[in-house]
């Protein structure tokens, strides 16, 4: 029997980063000794006192639904969190509690587009943005960013995509896949566009916010350009910063009728977040944070030496990054000389032959490239930059 699907699934793909992570997984669980640099999550535990405030949770029986739009307390927490970072004020009926970043995302999208709309995506981008668009009914418009330009969309480009169908701009920063970041000038020009165009809204994905080594303070296009902050929704969690991937919290932020259409979609879905990870997530956001400045360390540490040897290998170049943990290199050298015609070809014959899984930049929106996350040990990462490096010259 033939099972019909529907059509908007010819349209999406599954993530590349998920494929990719899952068969390295199956080779080594197979035996084999296989490296990934693929998944976009931080090798260190969850915090103590985050823990600790998840079993307490359990404990006191904390293990019913809640409110979908999230437990009072995390809601204050996000609250106090916008004001204190972000100098954005909110009240708490404009946030909602999400499992993960991820479906705040999806949220927004449906909620704000439909079918004829377009919504611009600079790229490289995340690799669901372009699809959580077209399962709303409508088209992403991909602006490329240029590397001699650190992989920032300029005025001009963005000025230039904009059409009569407009009706959303995805912006992110420090962004995945790049490790760019958006400073407060860049934003600003960005939002000057947009005062012009009064029907465009922003997603603005701020998730790898606290990850970054810019020495610049992070700039929310909501409060940098408060002229459109009725406009824009700043989604955020609780996965990067706070190394709780698995624990599945995120939050939206932005004009109460949005929230309030965002949040009828989540009662007819997944309906709230886990009891249990909303409770870590308040003792997340109001307790100790000083291990977000350790953490920045390690990964400062680590993008400098991968950026460096990366640069080292024939045929390989990549520009720095600013933050999140990730690198994009340039391989359209080295994939002439090996006589690769894709960077797909070349991941599958990297994973095959030396057991070394990376995503292939053309998932981002960037063809030739490939995304490697140092969030890994320095001894795995020295063993990877190795295995890639035989893999070229070989």
């Amino acid at each position: 029997m033939s099972i019909r699907l529907s059509k908007i699934m010819q349209r999406i793909r599954p993530s590349a980063t998920v494929s990719i992570t899952a068969k390295a997984l199956k080779l080594r669980e197979s035996g084999r000794d296989i490296i990934s640099l693929s998944a976009g999550e931080p090798d260190f535990d969850t915090p103590d006192h985050i823990k600790a405030a998840a079993i307490a949770a359990i404990q006191s029986g904390k293990t019913k639904y809640t409110p979908v739009d999230g437990t009072h307390a995390l809601k204050d927490a996000v609250v106090r969190k916008f004001a204190d970072d972000n100098g954005l004020t909110f009240r708490p009926d404009q946030v909602l509690i999400t499992s993960g970043a991820k479906q705040a995302c999806f949220n927004a999208c449906q909620a704000l587009l439909q079918t004829g709309d377009e919504a611009i995506v600079p790229a490289p981008y995340w690799v669901s943005y372009p699809d959580m668009v077209r399962l709303a009914g409508a088209e992403p418009v991909i602006v490329q960013a240029q590397a001699q330009n650190d992989f920032l969309i300029t005025p001009e480009q963005l000025s230039a995509a904009i059409t009569p169908q407009t009706r959303l701009l995805i912006l992110n920063s420090p962004n995945n896949p790049t490790g760019a970041v958006y400073p407060p000038d860049a934003i600003a020009v960005i939002g000057a566009v947009l005062e012009e165009h009064p029907k465009i809204c922003v997603l603005s994905d701020e998730i790898y916010e606290h990850i970054r080594w810019d020495n610049q303070p992070h700039s929310s296009i909501a409060a940098v350009t408060p002229s459109i902050a009725d406009r824009v929704v700043t989604i955020n969690g609780l996965s990067k910063s706070f190394a709780m991937s698995g624990w599945r919290v995120g939050y939206a932020a932005g004009p109460t009728e949005l929230i309030a259409a965002m949040t009828t979609l989540q009662s007819q879905s997944t309906t709230n977040a886990c009891s249990i990870s909303q409770a870590a997530a308040t003792a997340a956001l109001v307790g100790d944070h000083s291990f977000i400045e350790a953490m920045n360390t390690q990964f400062r540490s680590r993008h400098d030496s991968v950026h460096q040897r990366l640069n080292e290998i024939s045929g390989i170049s990549c520009v720095p990054g600013r933050g999140a943990f990730y690198l994009l290199p340039n391989i359209a050298s080295a994939m002439a000389a090996r006589g690769f015609d894709t960077d797909v070809s070349f991941c599958e014959s990297l994973l095959d032959e030396r057991g070394l899984a990376l995503v292939p930049g053309s998932a981002f929106g960037a063809a030739g490239h490939l995304r490697i996350s140092f969030a890994a040990s320095q001894r795995t990462l020295d063993d990877a930059m190795a295995r890639l490096a035989e893999f070229v010259s070989s």
